[in-house]
């Protein structure tokens, strides 16, 4: 019997354009739901979904037939209009990048639990520097 075994998983972290702390705390897990359902449509498997209020982070099992690429466009499309209509901020966008690195098998948990950390992260470094969540990062998409 002919079969597929793939075990495809990506840490994908994207920001707000010019990240910019435009996601609210008060709206911030309906999105984190909102990406998870509309990964489903796609037939993605997501496994942790959290972030802050400029970036947030996903971890995800693919198909062998998905393009990773494909997919964070189509998501950031569609969170996008979903922002725009359902919370009115009609300013809002992401930035056009995303970063997209393989996880291992094995590694799948420890990633979960950082992903699933991203909040209180976050919060650690804004309350160690004193200053704003973006500040001090260089560029850097992993705070």
């Amino acid at each position: 019997m002919p079969s597929t075994y793939s075990a495809i998983y990506f840490h994908i972290v994207f920001g707000t354009h010019d990240r910019v702390p435009m996601i609210e705390d008060h709206w911030r897990s309906r999105l984190h739901e909102y990406m998870g359902g509309t990964l489903k449509g796609f037939e993605v498997q997501p496994l942790a979904i959290d972030g802050a209020r400029d970036h947030v982070h996903l971890l995800v099992r693919f198909k062998p037939t998905h393009n990773s690429s494909k997919v964070v466009q189509d998501l950031k499309t569609a969170t996008t209009r979903w922002i725009k209509s359902e919370l009115g901020l009609r300013q809002f966008a992401w930035q056009t990048g995303f970063a997209a690195i393989s996880v291992s098998p094995d590694a799948v948990e420890a990633v979960r639990r950082y992903v699933n950390s991203q909040e209180e992260h976050t919060r650690n470094i804004v309350g160690a520097t004193n200053t704003s969540p973006s500040a001090g990062r260089q560029g850097s998409m992993w705070t």
